[in-house]
């Protein structure tokens, strides 16, 4: 089993050449970045909701005036705060203001049963619990201090509006994202600053942004895919575009959004596509799709294709910051693939004794880099399990693997083609389930439950 199966050449390839993704980043906090761009474009507007409107100054001193309250009552670096406050432009202020602080922020979403809330609270060990008034009642059980920041915009206007000052550093954390706990207890990835900045500086040059964009918002910030959506336009002076739940989850509303806003870029799930196809959406010419956090089936892709600029592929576990992987569909009858690892990724697909795989032989999909996360929070034994030492990085001595759980093989060209789940866990219509013990469909591949039978 301590065999390679690849000769050096082969390994070279697969292990040193398909991972050179060396990109410099700034080694600074989320929220400095935007206090960057703030500082550039102070004037432009950064966020809208509905009829509101907030330039990067009027973002940027709101969430400083709040990141100086929180100050006020103890929280910095490594502090987690929870926040639960419906889409909003005070959704995107309360995160903000959090980060100013040197907390780190526990998305908590408003439509979750009151049991999945109490669970993450009493996990998270949270002490104050950032909401809004109308959601007051709701969360009145709960151990944490309560901060409303609509009613109590009186105590918040009194603070200053200047760049808050804290001791926290890249390697702290940004936030504690809950998985869905389709596999067992709901876990709290831990995910750093300098994960979450390497993470946007990739993104900026791949599949890329500008200031003249626009980015619809779609996605509740307890998926961790709202990072893309929220803070990516606020690095380079774009515009980001909030939509609430309601349009957010609305065909018809949503296909509206979309023709109203002017649009550039929006990122959603394939069941999210196909709910705006199924509205009728006619698609728009300058439109740059981006698509991911499940398996997007060839019929989705060829119907997008012709509706829009682009299209792209996203994929990436909770554990390994937002996306690990991109790739730009350029034709509708290849096979839709993963593509290639992101700037400072690693993408390694092994065998279960670790050893790197052939081209063409599925294997299971191990990421490292500088997106995985610090690891479970509270789950030791979890994270031992998950995050291994990194064998191919003699260099890096405390450089981890993420195990992903996902059967993948390489393709000639270097791409990965990603062929379902090791665990028998499915979606349905968007949300994760468990499966049947013994066999499982994936997108044209069909699981025995085995590693090692497939019919293509």
């Amino acid at each position: 089993c301590e065999l390679p199966l690849l000769s050096d050449a082969e390994q070279y390839q697969l292990l040193v050449e398909w991972n050179e993704t060396k990109l410099d980043y700034p080694d600074v906090c989320l929220h400095q970045v935007i206090e960057a761009q703030v500082e550039r474009t102070p004037n432009a507007v950064a966020a809208s909701f509905e009829n509101e409107r907030l330039t990067y100054r009027e973002l940027n001193g709101l969430a400083n005036q709040l990141g100086h309250y929180l100050q006020t009552m103890g929280v910095g670096p490594d502090v987690l705060v929870g926040i639960c406050i419906e889409r909003s432009l005070e959704m995107l202020v309360g995160l903000l203001g959090i980060l100013k602080a040197g907390a780190a922020y526990v998305p908590l979403d408003p439509n979750y049963p009151n049991e999945r809330l109490a669970l993450m609270v009493e996990d998270s060990q949270l002490k104050v619990l950032l909401t809004e008034e109308r959601l007051r009642t709701k969360l009145l059980g709960f151990p944490a201090q309560l901060i409303c920041i609509d009613s109590q915009k009186s105590a918040l206007s009194r603070q200053s509006s200047s760049n808050c000052c804290s001791n926290v550093a890249a390697g702290n954390l940004a936030y504690v994202i809950y998985t869905s706990g389709s596999t067992g207890k709901p876990k709290g990835v831990q995910i750093c600053h300098r994960s979450v900045v390497n993470f946007l500086t990739s993104m900026r040059a791949n599949p890329g942004i500008s200031a003249e964009d626009i980015l619809l918002s779609v996605t509740t910030i307890s998926f961790d895919i709202a990072g893309l959506e929220l803070y990516l336009p606020l690095t380079v002076g774009a515009q980001v575009v909030v939509v609430s739940r309601e349009t957010a989850t609305d065909g018809e509303r949503l296909r509206e959004k979309l023709a109203t806003s002017g649009a550039t870029c929006m990122q959603a799930t394939p069941a999210t596509w196909r709910m705006l196809l199924e509205s009728a959406w006619d698609g728009c010419k300058g439109l740059k799709i981006l698509c991911g956090g499940e398996a997007v089936p060839r019929d989705l892709v060829r119907e997008l294709a012709v509706k829009a600029s682009s299209v792209w592929n996203m994929y990436g576990p909770t554990e390994t910051t937002i996306w690990s992987t991109v790739h730009e569909i350029s034709s509708t009858n290849e096979l839709v693939s993963i593509g290639r690892p992101i700037a400072n990724t690693q993408v390694y697909i092994l065998d279960k004794y670790l050893q790197p795989v052939p081209v063409g032989v599925a294997g299971e999909l191990y990421i490292g880099g500088d997106g995985v996360a610090r690891g479970y929070l509270n789950r030791p034994e979890l994270t031992a399990e998950k995050f291994i030492v990194n064998p191919f990085r003699v260099d890096a001595p405390l450089a981890r693997l993420y195990r992903t759980g996902d059967l993948a093989r390489y393709h000639q060209d270097g791409n990965i083609e990603c062929l379902g789940r090791l665990d028998h866990q499915v979606k349905v219509r968007g949300f994760r389930k468990g499966g049947h013990p013994r066999r499982q469909a994936f997108g044209g591949v069909f699981c025995t439950g085995e590693t090692d039978s497939y019919i293509f």
